[in-house]
């Protein structure tokens, strides 16, 4: 990955983790594109933009870009607010009791759709997000400092190594989330038509 493939300096934490090294942070739509086009070469099918300048920060600002695939571990943050707002995409946030059982399914589509874009969770629950459309581009805005050992994930769930634990884990829970299989019909016709 090149510097020049946006329009702000950033600096890689690793292949999926960028950081903005600028006091002033503007994203383009040409960025947007050009993130996910970064986001297609990583392993896991991911890419997060940090706007803020380290870990440390006691605000974190981010543009997140997954895929339809990408597989996204259940987890819960200790003592943490998290705010989604969808920039591009349609995707579902599952909740979840600490057994493993779904708590509450949110639909989170962009803007134009007219339906719910924003989200914001108050509560360390357990949860996990699955894309629905082809790419999905969402703001996630979380309190800071980033501490790893404040992030739980539950027995109940893969840890993503194991593919086909990952493919049993997610068709379990896409059989219980009402609609799911329309919209994948809905996203089928989307990208014949393209």
């Amino acid at each position: 990955m090149r510097n020049d493939q946006l329009s702000f300096k950033y600096s890689l934490q690793n292949d999926e983790v960028l950081y903005a090294e600028e006091d002033i942070s503007i994203v383009s739509f040409s960025d947007i594109k050009n993130l996910i086009q970064m986001a297609k070469r990583t392993m896991r099918k991911r890419i997060r933009l940090c706007a803020h300048p380290s870990s440390l920060n006691h605000v974190h600002d981010m543009l997140i870009i997954h895929f339809h695939d990408t597989y996204v571990r259940p987890h819960k943050h200790l003592g943490k607010d998290e705010t989604f707002h969808i920039i591009e995409g349609r995707l579902k946030i599952v909740i979840f009791h600490d057994d493993g059982s779904i708590f509450k399914i949110i639909d989170l589509n962009e803007y134009s759709s007219k339906g719910n874009f924003f989200y914001r969770m108050s509560k360390s629950y357990y949860h996990t997000v699955i894309p629905l459309s082809q790419v999905v581009v969402f703001h996630e805005t979380t309190k800071g400092p980033f501490v790893e050992e404040d992030t739980i994930f539950p027995p109940w769930a893969p840890d993503g190594e194991n593919k086909n634990d990952v493919k049993k884990f997610l068709g379990a829970i896409k059989q219980k989330i009402p609609k799911y299989k329309k919209f994948k019909e809905e996203e089928t016709a989307e990208s014949i038509g393209s």
